[in-house]
């Protein structure tokens, strides 16, 4: 098994990463949203929004 962040060997330790340091990026992905797993609840879904009143929720 080869690990997902970088592709070397897996460390049974670490599984299924090769080091604590790509286990840090994996976990910095989901934390940060990079990572994301859609919902399929109706309540979750967004409506369709204009780009016009995005453009207004967006810091200036």
């Amino acid at each position: 098994m080869s690990c997902p962040i970088c592709a070397e060997d897996t460390v049974a330790r670490f599984r299924p990463f090769c080091s604590k340091r790509c286990a840090d990026v994996d976990l910095a992905k989901w934390l940060n949203g990079s990572y994301a797993v859609p919902s399929q609840r109706e309540e979750d879904m967004e409506t369709e929004v204009p780009d016009s009143e995005i453009d207004q929720l967006r810091p200036h």
